[in-house]
């Protein structure tokens, strides 16, 4: 049998030249797309290398020209583009795929010198972490103004900080608050001045985000006056803290108090009782007829363990949420509104 390679009437098939890089794309230092020396004209690569590679897949495809017939190319194609790009607003920013989620939900501030400058110029930031080892006057001035405006500072290792951000950080970022904090005697004595009866609420280290928003929502809705957290160890309020609160943070203000004892200790002073509610009381909520139509404080704890024991000792109304099922328990969030809502319920009922 005739072997179809040897028929002498069969036309040779042209050899394609070879592409220069397959899949692969090459910039400069300029992040501009160059070809690799061994395939350029000068260099003996052949007549098809003078133009930049093409990567295949998501950055572009050498079968470019082989478009079909009634088909234009797209108009937002640049072959100077990178190979990745971010999918928002089509701009050239390169895009990490692990980076951290915080850094889409809050501003933040990088550096040493833009911090400093930050907090000397008043502005309210959430949180500053600081490379742990550095040891340097800028470092010293931050740590002191930090502390004189009750702002938590971390000394953290440097995967921290670069987990944080991509940036040139320099040893030192900070979170930018969305919200400006309210001094705790202002909003009491403004309260009093104005002839309203506080309606307060304290929260003891509540630390998921969401868990605070959707508080300060219910607390919003129920007519308290202000929210009290302590410096550290509360949640970082955030873009979905405030997504949550569906624009609560934004009215209803938030008190952050170095320490929360004393927090406890000046509404007392001031008139204000300091209700707990902490399923270690043995009277519940409704089974007593306690007054909350006067000056009253309501005080929430963690998600974990509840308010702490020494900060539990200082209330003045101790009160639990009665239960019958066989859980026994109730996110923070849920009690908080039960509590609230009873404060609020005698409250309409004396109006």
């Amino acid at each position: 049998m005739e072997n179809p390679t040897d028929r002498p009437d069969r036309p040779e098939r042209p050899q394609r030249p070879a592409r220069p890089v397959a899949g692969r794309r090459f910039y400069d230092g300029a992040n501009r797309p160059v070809t690799p020396k061994q395939f350029r004209p000068d260099r003996g690569g052949s007549e098809f290398d003078d133009r930049p590679a093409r990567p295949r897949g998501r950055g572009g495809s050498d079968n470019q020209g082989d478009a079909p017939e009634g088909r234009t190319p797209r108009p937002d194609r640049d072959d100077a583009r990178p190979p990745y790009r971010s999918r928002e607003g089509g701009s050239d920013r390169p895009r990490y795929e692990n980076r951290s989620a915080q850094a889409s939900s809050i501003d933040m501030l990088f550096g040493l010198r833009p911090i400093l400058e930050a907090l000397s110029a008043g502005r309210t930031l959430e949180k500053i972490f600081l490379l742990r080892g550095t040891k340097n006057s800028l470092v010293t001035d931050i740590s002191t103004a930090a502390r004189e405006a009750g702002i938590q500072v971390q000394m953290v290792p440097v995967e921290k900080l670069d987990n944080l951000t991509r940036k040139n950080h320099q040893g030192a970022v900070a979170f930018v608050s969305p919200i400006d904090y309210v001094p705790l005697d202002n909003i009491v004595s403004g309260l009093f001045e104005e002839g309203k009866v506080p309606f307060l609420l304290l929260l003891d280290r509540i630390t998921d985000v969401r868990n605070f928003g959707a508080i300060a929502r219910t607390a919003e809705c129920l007519g308290v006056q202000a929210i009290v957290v302590p410096s550290r160890g509360a949640a970082q309020i955030n873009g979905d803290a405030l997504k949550t609160s569906a624009g609560a943070l934004n009215i209803l203000p938030v008190c952050r108090e170095v320490s929360l004892h004393e927090t406890v200790r000046f509404l007392q002073q001031s008139g204000i009782t300091v209700v707990a509610c902490t399923e270690k009381a043995e009277e519940a909520v409704g089974s007593t007829e306690i007054d909350f139509t006067g000056p009253v404080a309501v005080l929430m704890g963690s998600e974990e363990d509840g308010i702490s024991p020494d900060l539990l000792n200082l209330a003045d109304v101790k009160l639990k949420v009665p239960m019958t099922g066989q859980i026994q328990s109730l996110n923070v969030g849920v009690a908080a509104g039960i509590m609230l809502f009873e404060v609020a319920r005698q409250r309409v009922q004396q109006a």
